[in-house]
Order: structure tokens, then C-alpha cells, then sequence
């Protein structure tokens, strides 16, 4: 079953031109300054807050300038929000290897996630996400590290004999193996060294193998993996401390990541202190190891990491993860960037086709399906005329409701799209109900059908004959009620 999961990252509050309330950005001398901001925040929680299902979880993102006045706003239930008994926890999240030596106080390394169950707690990941299964070690966004291995401790899946030290690999998962080594039934006799962009650090990797992880190479073009055997007894849950040995990159890894998506050299031009891609990777994971089909939402996306993390995890484990970004197109830093046109959807679309780095190598894609749309104002006047603009400006937000997205009829009359086994009828005219049941008579699979009515009419008489095939809905009544759930 689908279950949604929020992360958000809002506007900090710095007074550095970074919060707009209003239609004017908040000077940090403003006296309403901390209250415009728990206004502008609250609306949005009460909505996040009717979209989760009971067992769903929100991931909120923010720094020393908001989070005593957030955790309040989030444990007040009577205004409708998330309630404490409903609080997880804070993580602390390690956002830079060194703070600002320009600092007048104290210097800055770290950011705050407000974690937030729904109604029912949801079992974090655990051993299962790890048991019987080889996950890799390296990972092409992290910079390089070294790892030392002793003989005997590493086994392998390569064939036995002598291996020359060299780079083994191409692009950003090549291997660099620093020493000679010989492989001997299926065990590396020898002391030996590794080069490459490795989640962990030597002490990680001297923990891990200290409590009984296992550690092979499966191929040298793709570095070792590590396989968690049956360590339920000594597994920990998550821990509130996210750093590089946790796997967790920081603002710097986050630049780097963009910079090499979109080709561009020196500085980052694009956005001010993105989010590395690792942490929300992290983020997902920890709720969703159990529910691969799972929807992860961020309705303020800025770059679209979210998205990325969600397409790299469902790369890993084969999961089946969608991810819905929403977010405004403001300049974030003055660059001449639209935040949306120019860098969130860009950004994905490279993801999932593939891209060259900033070493004219070839990153190939993730793989996926991107639709991209632009929000605007329906008139809420309940007239005929507006309920078929509105009809007519959902049609395709139906069709990723359902999972239906190659078109097979499309005419004034009525529409047909259609997955492998899924099939999403439209219907603009009720008088031409007879003529889409012939078009339908040979479909075979799951058959939603939305008929435009001017009320709610369920349309049960017309299709009783193939009731058992299809499910009706009226529209826009049927899109009329998720917003009445929504805003109640």
C-alpha cells in the first residue's frame, strides 16, 4: 500500500533575504519578524498535517534561528497541528566540515530535522533492510577516500589469482587499488588498500567489521560491498547525530553534487546551501525500507534533492518509490537562476537521463518518469463553466493519480490512457457513455472511469452491466473532495 511521507526544508528565517511574507522579504530588525514566519509556517503544517496518512511521518529541516519557536508551533494540538505525544525526536545534522573562521561568536557546523509521526508510530529501519543483502560501499557523489583492509578479513567473488594494482572501473565508481593482491578461495590473502568515493571512513569500517560485518568484492570495477550477517542483536536504531560516518555529506558535498549535474566550474552559481543528497537518502530510507512503493513529498523543494535521493534509493534496492516536488521559481541567490525552470527540473530530468560531470565523464541515468507542471488559479465561482475548466486543467493530474500515462483514445468526446495493466477513462459527455463501453468491451485489467457531471451523479445504472470491471467516479466532484479532506 502507498503511504506518503513529507520532508521539508522552508525558508530559515536568517533575515539574509531568504523569507518572503507578504510580498516582501523580512528584515531581521522586524519586530513581528519570529511571528510572520510561525503564521506563514502554520498553514502549511495544518495542510502537510491532512495529507499524511495515520502512520505517515514529516521531516522538518531548520537552524538555531527557528527551532525553539517550531517545536512549540508543532506540539500545539489544539491549533491543529502534529501534538507532542506525536514528537520522534530532533536529528542534528553536521552541514559543514568546518565552520566560518569569520564567525564573531560561535562557529556554525550543524542544522536541526524535526522528526514528527502522524498518529501511529512506524517501525524504523532495522536489520532487515540490510540482512541477506550485499549494499555497496562506494557511491559516486562522495568524495574520494582511502580504505586499508588486512589479509583474510575481505572475501571474493572474483577469480582466484593475482590482481595488478591500477584503476579498475570508469567514471564516478572507479576504483583505485593501491597494491598488488592475490585472491585465493575466494578470500584476498593479502594487505591491500583501496581508493574511491567511499560512504565510510577507516574507524566506520574498523566498527562495522569489529561487531561481525562481512566485507567482499564482488567486482573491482565497483569496489567491495559489506553484508550485515544476522547482527539483530547489535544492530542500532537510527541515530540523532548525522555526519560523514554515517554516510551523510554536508552543504560542500551538496554544491559539489549540483555542480557536477550541471556542468559548472568554481563557485556554485546555482543555490545557496543546498542539501546533499546522502542526508534525504538517509531520511527516506529510515521510513521506508519495509514500503518501497512508498510517496515521498516535498512541497518546498528548492533543487529537487528529494527527488534525486528517491531515484538513487530505488536504484539501490529496486524499490518502486514516487516522489512529489513542489516549489516556487524565485531567484534563490540573486544568480538570475529560477529556482524550478532553470535548476529543480533540470536537475532531475539529468538525473534520470544521464549527464556529463565536470570531468567530461558520462553519469548514466537513474531512470524514471518526470512530469512537470505549472500551478494556477481555478475561479472557485461554482458555475458549469467553471467546474469544466477545472475538469480540463486536472485531466493529466488524474492520470498520475492512476499511474496512466500513454494515451490510447484522445478526442473531444472522452480519453483513454492506460499503464501495463491499468487503464484511466475520461468522459466529457454523458451521451456518449454507450460509445466508450464499445471501445472498452475487450480491455482486460483494472479500469477507473470519471465522467463529467455538473453534480455528483455516480453514473452506477449506465455501467452496471460491467460493474465488476470498473470503478466510477464523478468529476470534479471526485477532485471537489480531496480538496474539501484537505482544507477541512
Amino acid at each position: 500500500m502507498n503511504q506518503l511521507y513529507i520532508n521539508i526544508d522552508p525558508p530559515y528565517n536568517t533575515g539574509n533575504k531568504d523569507f518572503i511574507f507578504n510580498d516582501r522579504y523580512v528584515d531581521p530588525e522586524d519586530a513581528y519578524r519570529h511571528s510572520k514566519w510561525l503564521s506563514f509556517m502554520e498553514k502549511r503544517l495544518k495542510l502537510a498535517k491532512n495529507l499524511l496518512k495515520d502512520t505517515g511521518v514529516i521531516f522538518i529541516s531548520i537552524d538555531d534561528n527557528e527551532v525553539a519557536q517550531l517545536k512549540l508551533l508543532m506540539d500545539d494540538q489544539n491549533k491543529g497541528l502534529f501534538g507532542e505525544n506525536n514528537f520522534l525526536g530532533i536529528l542534528i545534522w553536521v552541514r559543514k566540515k568546518k565552520g566560518s573562521h569569520l564567525s564573531e561568536t560561535l562557529r556554525k557546523m550543524t542544522e536541526y530535522i524535526l522528526v514528527y509521526k502522524r498518529n501511529k508510530i512506524i517501525p524504523f529501519w532495522g536489520e532487515e533492510a540490510y540482512k541477506n543483502k550485499w549494499q555497496p560501499l562506494l557511491k559516486r557523489t562522495n568524495r574520494e577516500k582511502i580504505l586499508r583492509f588486512s589479509s583474510g578479513v575481505v572475501k571474493a567473488t572474483i577469480k582466484d589469482g593475482i590482481y595488478k594494482k591500477g584503476i579498475y572501473g570508469k567514471g564516478g565508481t572507479a576504483v583505485t587499488l593501491l597494491n598488488d593482491i592475490e585472491v585465493k578461495n575466494g578470500v584476498v590473502k593479502t594487505d591491500f588498500s583501496l581508493k574511491s568515493r567511499f560512504v565510510w571512513t577507516q574507524a566506520k569500517l574498523d566498527e562495522e567489521l569489529s561487531i561481525g560485518t562481512k566485507v567482499a568484492i564482488n567486482s573491482l570495477g565497483f569496489g567491495p560491498n559489506v553484508f550485515r550477517w544476522n547482527q539483530l542483536e547489535k544492530f542500532k536504531k537510527p541515530t540523532t547525530l548525522l555526519n560523514e560516518e554515517m554516510g551523510v555529506g554536508t552543504n560542500e558535498d551538496a554544491s559539489e553534487e549540483l555542480r557536477n549535474i550541471f556542468n559548472l566550474g568554481g563557485d556554485n552559481p546555482l543555490f545557496a546551501y543546498p542539501k546533499a543528497v546522502s542526508l534525504m537518502e538517509y531520511l527516506i530510507k529510515t521510513v521506508t525500507y519495509n514500503n518501497k512503493d512508498a510517496i515521498i513529498l516535498d512541497f518546498m523543494a528548492g533543487t529537487g534533492t528529494t527527488g534525486q535521493a528517491v531515484l538513487e534509493l530505488n536504484k539501490k534496492d529496486s524499490g518502486n518509490r514516487k516522489f512529489i516536488l513542489c516549489t516556487n521559481n524565485e531567484d534563490n541567490n540573486s544568480s538570475g537562476y529560477k529556482i524550478a525552470e532553470d535548476i529543480c527540473y533540470p536537475r532531475i530530468k539529468k538525473v534520470i537521463e544521464g549527464y556529463k560531470n565536470l570531468k567530461g565523464e558520462w553519469v548514466e541515468g537513474l531512470g524514471g518518469n518526470l512530469k512537470y507542471f505549472k500551478t494556477d488559479f481555478v475561479d472557485a465561482e461554482p458555475t458549469d463553466k467553471n467546474k469544466l475548466k477545472l475538469t480540463e486543467q486536472a485531466t493529466e493530474m488524474l492520470c498520475i493519480k492512476e499511474s496512466t500515462f500513454e494515451s490510447i483514445i484522445d478526442n473531444e468526446k472522452f480519453k483513454l490512457f492506460k499503464n501495463s495493466n491499468h487503464y484511466t477513462g475520461i468522459i466529457w459527455d454523458q451521451t456518449t457513455i454507450s460509445e466508450f463501453k464499445k471501445k472498452i468491451k475487450d480491455i482486460k485489467g483494472k479500469l477507473s472511469i470519471y465522467v463529467f457531471s455538473l453534480g455528483d451523479e455516480t453514473f452506477d445504472e449506465e455501467f452496471k452491466d460491467i460493474k465488476q470491471k470498473v470503478q466510477l467516479s464523478p468529476i470534479p466532484e471526485a477532485i471537489l473532495r480531496v480538496y474539501r479532506r484537505v482544507f477541512k
